[in-house]
């Protein structure tokens, strides 16, 4: 592993994006995202994501356009992303929900043509902070087999569900696959292997390697209740403009609906009754020999937190030395 200070760590993930393309704001958005998720210990979404933004960004067949708005009311909007990469578009979306959930109370964003858009908490938290509630959901191309089968017909499919509270907000954040596609990814760059029962190769033959997962199918999460909870997903971010099966890495589907709470009950005391809910969670009696009860969220917060005081984080040395040698950034 490769020690790297915070500052250096950021500055390598923007040196990668603007080597690839991306204008100096770009690369501040997606590198501030990508650091984010190193900073939570979730490192397949960090600096291994931008290794994979690159190669995105190198066999795409023609540059990207402008991210345009196709559609718009006072309290909705969906946006063409042109192809751009979705920390980028997805940040356009969430402004632009934020701002009108803010002026109504109430706004629905989509997004289309556009991929790898990360993590919704670190969307929804932004939200939070604006005494925002709401939920986020995203498609993809389709690399998970619904429950039973063993060829891809959904996306990973995350959904995402925020609330503001003190100090921090309550986020549930999920994927509907078992293991996510930076996941794979990262695990076949490394050399490792894939846990019993999360995929298939192109055969439909149970596999553990990440290689040959790519070429099938992941499976599921949670049986037929996570299958049917893909499913949805998948009809959200159609919704939001995109593909039911789009080819390869591309017309992923962005779906944002953002409330606030003054819309429907007094919203300060909805922020406390919603800390004093968690705070409960928190004190639930655990299991025998079990540790204390967490509500979602909190593993990411206390982790950053102790990232953010270490003040560095570790980074697998493949991935280190394959930033470097793309002679896209240098440290």
């Amino acid at each position: 592993m490769t020690t790297l200070s915070i500052s250096d760590a950021r500055a390598l993930a923007e040196t990668a994006m603007t080597g690839a393309g991306h204008s100096e704001e770009d690369a501040a958005i997606i590198a501030d995202h990508l650091l984010d998720c190193e900073l939570r210990g979730l490192s397949f979404g960090g600096l291994a994501r931008a290794l994979s933004i690159i190669e995105r960004v190198r066999a795409a067949p023609a540059r990207p356009s402008p991210i345009r708005t196709v559609a718009e009311t006072p309290v909705s909007a969906t946006l063409d992303g042109g192809d751009q990469v979705g920390y980028v578009v997805a940040s356009r979306a969430l402004d632009l929900a934020i701002a009108k959930a803010g002026e109504h109370g109430i706004a629905v964003v989509g997004a289309h043509n556009t991929w790898y858009t990360g993590m919704f908490s670190y969307y929804l938290e932004k939200a939070a902070a604006a005494g925002l509630a709401g939920m986020i959901a995203g498609s993809g191309p389709a690399a998970v087999a619904p429950h039973g089968g063993t060829e891809g017909r959904f996306g990973t499919n995350p959904i995402a569900f925020g609330f503001p509270a003190s100090p921090t907000p309550v986020i549930w954040d999920i994927g509907t696959s078992s293991v996510m596609y930076g996941e794979v990814m990262l695990k076949e760059r490394l050399g490792e292997e894939l846990l019993p029962g999360q995929a298939f190769d192109a055969s439909g033959t149970p596999t553990v390697d990440p290689a040959a997962a790519l070429e099938g199918a992941f499976t599921v999460w949670g049986g037929h209740k996570g299958s049917g909870l893909a499913m949805v997903v998948q009809l959200l971010g159609m919704l939001a403009g995109a593909a039911a099966d789009p080819p390869g890495l591309s017309d992923c589907g962005f779906f944002v609906l953002l409330m606030d709470p003054a819309a429907l009950t007094d919203a300060t005391d909805y922020r406390q009754r919603v800390t004093r809910f968690a705070d409960t969670l928190r004190a639930t009696r655990p299991v025998e020999g079990g540790a204390a009860v967490r509500v979602p969220f909190d593993r990411s917060v206390a982790r950053r937190a102790e990232t953010l005081r270490r003040g560095t984080i570790e980074v697998a040395d493949p991935v280190v030395k394959a930033l470097l040698a793309s002679g896209e950034s240098r440290v």
